[in-house]
This record gives C-alpha cells, sequence and structure tokens, in this order.
C-alpha cells in the first residue's frame, strides 16, 4: 500500500465549535461574511494536525444557504476570498506544499438529489467556477447526491480550467437504512456512479458525509468497479479512491446536513475513526480526511498513522 494524502477535517463544524459567528440556513458561510480570520484559524489548525490538502470554504456559497440575491451580489467575491484565505493560512504556516482543493458544494442543497433544477445549475455554478480557478490546485465537487449534476459539473469546470486541474468528485451514500449495495442518496448505484465518472474522466472518486460504516462498502465496490473498466481497457488511468465521514448518526433522504448542530456519534474517537481509515486505505483508499464532526485531533492521528 502507498502513502495515503491526508485531507483537512470538517470546517463548518470545527467554526461552530470555536464560536465562529454560525446559524442556518447560511451555516459556514456566516463565517466567510463575518469573520474570515476564523476560517483561517481552522485552516491552520488542520495544516498543523498534517492536511496535506485543505479544502476552501466555500461549500455554503450557494443559494439555499444564502438566499438567491445575497448570492447574486456576494456568492463570487465570498468563493474568491474562501480561497484566498486557504492561501494566506498555507503561508503562515510555512507549509508550502498543502494543496489547496475548491469546493463545488451541491448547488441546490445537501442531501436533496430530489430539488436539483438543470435549467438553474449554471448560473450558480458558473460564478463560483470562474472564482475559485485561479487560486486552488485540485477541485473537489463535494455531497454529491446525483450523478447528472457531478457531471454538470464537471463539464463546466473543463470549460473554465483550461490548466485542466485534477477533478475529485466525492458522493454522499444513502446511510438512513441498510440496502444490499450501498447508493446514492437519489437511489442510483455505486456503481452506476463509478462507470459515469470514469468514462468522464475524473482523476479520483470519494465518498463523503456519510457513516463510516457505508463507505466502507462503497471503497470496496469501486476498487472492484474500477479494476473491471481498466481489464477491459474502458479506462487507462489509474483513478484514486478517497474518503472523508461525517460522525452523523444515520440521515434520512429528506434531512439536510447539519440541521441539528448538536447530534453527534459519541464512538468515533480519533482512535476509532483512524482504525476506519486504516480499513479504507487497506481497501485502495489514498485520499482520507473527515467530514462534519471529525476535528484536528481526528486528522492528528490519521497524519501520525498514515502519511508516513
Amino acid at each position: 500500500m502507498g502513502k495515503v494524502t491526508i485531507l483537512n477535517g470538517g470546517v463548518g463544524r470545527e467554526l461552530e465549535r470555536r464560536g465562529a459567528p454560525f446559524k442556518q440556513p447560511e451555516w459556514s458561510a456566516q463565517a466567510m461574511i463575518e469573520a474570515p480570520e476564523m476560517v483561517k484559524e481552522v485552516h491552520k489548525a488542520y495544516i498543523e494536525a498534517g492536511s496535506q490538502v485543505i479544502i476552501t470554504n466555500s461549500y455554503a456559497l450557494v443559494p439555499f444557504h444564502l438566499g438567491a440575491a445575497r448570492f447574486n451580489a456576494l456568492g463570487a467575491k465570498l468563493a474568491e476570498q474562501s480561497a484566498l484565505i486557504a492561501r494566506e493560512a498555507i503561508n503562515e504556516t510555512g507549509q508550502q506544499a498543502v494543496l489547496i482543493a475548491g469546493s463545488m458544494p451541491p448547488l441546490f442543497g445537501s442531501y436533496r438529489a430530489d430539488l436539483y433544477q438543470p435549467e438553474q445549475a449554471d448560473d450558480i455554478a458558473l460564478p463560483l467556477i470562474t472564482a475559485l480557478n485561479p487560486h486552488i490546485d485540485v477541485w473537489l465537487n463535494e455531497t454529491q447526491s446525483l450523478i447528472e449534476e457531478a457531471l454538470t459539473v464537471k463539464k463546466l469546470i473543463d470549460r473554465i480550467d483550461t490548466d485542466h486541474k485534477p477533478y475529485w468528485v466525492a458522493f454522499t451514500l444513502e446511510d438512513a437504512k441498510p440496502t444490499d449495495s450501498p447508493q446514492l442518496r437519489s437511489g442510483e448505484s455505486v456503481v452506476a456512479a463509478v462507470q459515469a465518472m470514469a468514462t468522464a474522466g475524473v482523476d479520483a472518486i470519494l465518498f463523503n458525509c456519510s457513516q463510516p460504516e457505508v463507505i466502507t462498502q462503497a471503497i470496496e465496490l469501486t476498487q472492484h468497479t474500477l479494476a473491471q473498466l481498466t481489464s477491459t481497457s474502458a479506462i487507462t488511468k489509474k483513478i484514486n479512491i478517497g474518503a472523508y465521514a461525517n460522525a452523523f448518526p444515520p440521515q434520512p433522504k429528506d434531512a439536510q446536513a447539519n440541521s441539528e448542530l448538536n447530534q453527534l456519534r459519541d464512538d468515533l474517537t480519533p482512535a476509532a475513526y483512524l482504525r476506519w481509515a486504516q480499513t479504507w486505505h487497506a481497501l485502495g483508499a489514498d485520499l482520507i480526511g473527515g467530514c462534519c464532526g471529525i476535528g484536528p485531533e481526528h486528522i492528528q492521528r490519521l497524519s501520525d498513522a498514515l502519511s508516513k
């Protein structure tokens, strides 16, 4: 097994834990507006814990969180600021090898594939892509519930990003009830998602904002599906696999991520989370971090054990 690249943990929940301005529906966007220095401090905490990739705090910079009027007025400016703050954190820690992943969020709300509106996707995604593009090292399309949305964002990024920076896509999984095979929250299969992303030319497929148990199943299936595609020459390049779970109890399809701000599992200690990460690594994952409720202390454990 090769060395793991360590991503950061959850940014929004860490901001809330530190007392940053934080409420619904704005969620982590509130800190971008009122307390950007606190965002930078969270980035620095993750870098100091060993994160080799930090993710811009642009996840909530969509109309779903900001409202349409404020998104139109401030969305692009805040997205650019989120990348510049991440760069300041790297400069101030002196860790110039750390990469910045530009977070492209679910355009119409976390977990809500049913809210996707293809006719409005370009109007939301393009300002964010254009603002982030000059300042980041890799794209990370996060918490995707629907294959169509991930493909749309990939096409838009390909249109804007003439440097062809790596494109990573992270899917969120149905985890409220057991299924025979892991599924996206849209009900689409992980196999279908992996096949679509491989054909689209992504550089990495990850699973995030879901229970570690179902993520483990999805990694196994992804590794198997990619091996089949490689054996038939359907794909010719290596596609990395990654994971960053949340610490929520299972969430139903109609849930909104972080709707219950204080509801977290108590069994995902740093030591316990490391055991999950070691399992994922053994199954082929080499991009590992944490989502909501996974903090710097968890990332420190991952870094100490997996990145050396």
